[in-house]
């Protein structure tokens, strides 16, 4: 099995294939594949000069923003000061105005100098070195030949690379485990040193050559890992580290951040000093010749490389580990271990790399170890808080209007310049700011906001009425704060819309300008503008030479408001018939309702609060917290809107216990979604199918979620929901796709359905077809996704 073939970024290079240590545990001299003795010391003038081509046409062939070149060896530093200008000189060469060179150079520190890291300033090559802890750990391996510790000269390096001149060209320690290590004195250790990153490597092994476990424990590893983890943790996590930050950002939905873990494809090729191109260096530690590809610079292009099947075969993702480690939960973490510690010798079944890692216990271990004790504070409190939900959902809504604003970069026009420019000054304001927050949080707003920036993106010019509507919003913030501030505002087809306000008719069809919109004691103007924000020439404006709005001011010529439904047991919520942004449901809008049918619309939407309240008084509550604004639907019964969590429409197709449960179905809906924009439930959607208890078909992880989640709630007002959800919540909870956040979620659920089927929610008399499926909310053939 291969996949499709993924572009080299990362490049080892050996500039020198000896070294000035005798490190009894490293994978070049020490382990199965002994080629480094058939190797010329030093790279040759032949090698850099094919190397800096091959690289070129690569990063030419694939349009490569950069690429990334680790000198590398045995010990780089042999090959000295002339030869590694050359490397740098040639190389940043060739890709000069092709891709951006990221130069690195990985030493054990021995020969690390001022003459060397002068060379490095000059070339932006940045150093990392390797030290496995304090001295009594790092002169368990990492001495020379005659057993003399490195480790002085080792910390004199990193003394000479933590100068203020050569701070910035710091990358950081690399540490190779040994068990036998004390772990808290390891960990102490480095962090004194203050590095910018520490790399945790664990040593390389097979199931041919297993490591060692002094006491026998299939975790060993494991917990000398979460030794440091707590340490870390206790000393205030004193310097990045990167096997532990991987691990934490699988856990909440994010990538891999190192080889060794996780499922990303390898993008990695070595480069000998002969020129000869090899696969990713650890797999010299399975058998000879196991990293040999048959290809080299002077022949063959990096993608001939890439095509390589032993390449491909670590490009594949899931379908590259084992069977058993497709089925692990863990394995979106692990990631089946590295490549080069699954390798088992022998034919059948296990031989080769189709196996779990020879750490695959302890890597279990660590993650679920990470997990246990970061869950609390790492998990969203908005999964558990509705407030923190809405306060996450604002926060989203104003970054993305600062993403929009950064991306117009001056291309928003003269009224969104000044629209942005009165939004500081409204937000200056006490009351002012929370006014802009309650416009900013209503539902159209979302609409507004990702519909701009899928045009700016898609490289559209910015809509008129889009570019138009920032200022709409901050004239209502004005407005509603009592802000005596003139805020231009456009209008069309002669109306003014003001967000959660109303609608102001200011001229008759067709009409198009701009009037000033200003708050008064007891209400607002709009007026004609002054000089420098005029209306196109020709155009109406506003009757006479001002309109008069007052606070409650009923419906009239010139004024068409927001009306508020007010009407309980329902919360009170906007009844917005008339943004012009409010199309954001799978139904298409109503037109502006009569009062009779408005009121008619209130009293529905009442007695199916009233259901709710009686039924499911909790999600009712979080509800009337949660819902701002219903949208009259032309038809249908009840749905959340694409965008927003706050939004809620309702069609006239049903009232009573049917509308109850749609409308509850849809703020089930609309929360899941809203958890969804601001936190990771789940990751890698696809990659696996899951069987609902309540279907025959395969699903992904994300609608039986949504399903989940909706059948829950539902099953609250209605038992016959609860069918299936306790065994789907034990699926979720032992799927691989599902996050931190998403077990939060589920604890949640499992805790709001506790007790459900003998003392909590009651059928009211519906019919319920056979399948147990309410017609119009949830149906075999209806898929409920997780937008």
């Amino acid at each position: 099995m291969t996949g499709p073939l993924v572009p080299f970024r990362e490049f080892v290079l050996k500039v020198h294939s000896r070294c000035d240590l005798a490190c009894d545990h490293c994978y070049v001299y020490e382990h199965a594949d002994q080629s480094w003795l058939t190797r010329p010391r030093t790279i040759s003038d032949e090698a850099i000069s094919w190397t800096a081509r091959r690289l070129a046409e690569h990063a030419a062939t694939h349009a490569l923003s950069s690429v990334t070149v680790i000198l590398h060896g045995g010990e780089p530093l042999l090959a000295g000061p002339a030869r590694l200008r050359r490397v740098c000189e040639e190389l940043g060469s060739a890709l000069n105005g092709i891709a951006e060179l990221d130069l690195r150079i990985h030493t054990n520190g021995v020969q690390l100098s001022p003459r060397y890291l002068d060379l490095f300033d000059e070339f932006h090559v940045r150093v990392g070195i390797s030290l496995d802890g304090d001295r009594a750990a790092n002169d368990r391996h990492r001495r020379f030949a005659n057993g003399r510790s490195s480790h002085p000269m080792v910390l004199r390096a990193v003394d000479l690379l933590r100068e203020e001149r050569y701070r910035h060209l710091d990358l950081g320690l690399l540490c190779t485990v040994d068990i036998h290590n004390d772990p808290v004195a390891v960990h102490d250790a480095l962090a004194e040193l203050e590095p910018p990153l520490v790399d945790f490597l664990l040593p390389h092994a097979t199931w041919d050559d297993p490591p060692p476990r002094p006491d026998g424990s299939p975790t060993a590893y494991a917990a000398w890992l979460l030794a440091v983890f707590d340490r870390w943790t206790e000393q205030g996590r004193l310097m990045p580290v990167r096997m532990f930050a991987s691990v934490l950002s699988s856990l909440s939905g994010g990538p891999s951040l190192t080889e060794s873990l996780g499922l990303a494809p390898t993008d990695l090729v070595v480069i000998e000093t002969d020129g000869t191109l090899e696969q990713v260096d650890s797999l010299k530690s399975a058998y000879e010749g196991a990293a040999a590809t048959g290809f080299d610079v002077f022949r063959n292009t990096f993608d001939e490389v890439a095509a390589h099947p032993g390449v491909r075969a670590r490009q594949l993702g899931l379908a590259g580990v084992s069977e058993t480690c497709r089925r692990c939960p863990v394995v979106r973490s692990c990631g089946g271990g590295l490549y080069t510690h699954r390798y088992r010798s022998g034919h059948g079944a296990e031989g080769g790399f189709d196996n779990p890692s020879v750490y695959c216990a302890d890597l279990a271990a660590l993650i679920r170890g990470i997990e246990d004790r970061t869950a609390a504070a790492t998990e969203s409190p908005a999964v558990r808080a509705p407030d923190a939900l809405l306060a996450a959902q604002l926060d989203l809504t104003r970054t993305l209007l600062a993403v929009l604003h950064d991306t117009l970069d001056g291309r928003g026009g003269e009224l969104w310049d000044e629209a942005w420019r009165l939004a500081a000054r409204v937000e200056a304001d006490t009351p002012g700011a929370d006014a802009l927050d309650t416009v900013l949080a209503h539902p159209s707003t979302r609409t507004w906001l990702i519909g701009a920036l899928e045009d700016v993106h898609a490289g559209r010019p910015l809509p008129e009425p889009a570019a138009e509507r920032l200022g709409a919003c901050v004239a209502a913030a004005a407005v509603r704060a009592g802000l005596d501030l003139p805020v231009p505002v456009a209008y069309r087809d002669g109306s003014l819309h003001l967000p959660t306000l109303g609608t102001a008719v200011v001229g008759g069809p067709g009409a198009r300008g701009v009037c000033l919109v200003r708050a008064t004691d007891d209400g607002f103007l709009v007026r004609r503008p002054d000089a420098g924000l005029a209306a196109e020439p020709g155009a109406p404006v506003c009757p006479g030479p001002e309109l008069r709005i007052a606070r409650e001011e009923p419906e009239g010529p010139h004024w068409l408001p927001v009306r508020t439904l007010r009407q309980a047991p329902a919360p009170v919520l906007l009844l917005d018939d008339l943004d012009p942004f409010r199309d954001a449901f799978g139904t298409p809008p109503a037109d502006r309702l009569t009062a009779e049918r408005a009121e008619t619309w209130a009293h529905r939407i009442a007695g199916a609060w009233a259901l709710l309240a009686d039924a499911v008084p909790e999600q009712a509550a979080e509800a009337a917290r949660t819902l701002t604004t219903v949208t009259p639907l032309t038809t249908g019964t009840a749905e959340p809107g694409r965008h927003g969590h706050g939004a809620l429409g309702v069609g006239e197709a049903a009232d009573g216990d049917e509308l109850a449960l749609a409308m509850l179905s849809a703020f089930r809906r609309a929360k899941l979604r809203a958890l969804g924009e601001v936190t990771d439930l789940y990751a890698l959607d696809g990659t696996w199918d899951h069987r609902t208890p309540w279907g025959s078909e395969h699903v992904p992880f994300s609608r039986l979620l949504s399903e989940t989640f909706e059948r829950a709630g539902l099953g609250l007002y209605d038992p016959h929901f609860l069918t299936g959800v306790p065994e789907a919540l034990d699926m979720i909870e032992n799927a691989a796709e599902v996050t931190v956040d998403g077990k939060q979620l589920i604890a949640a659920v499992r805790k709001e359905i506790s007790g459900t089927r003998s003392a909590t929610g009651r059928n009211r008399g519906r019919t319920v077809p056979p399948s147990g499926h309410p017609s119009n909310v949830l149906s075999p053939d209806r898929k409920v996704t997780f937008e």
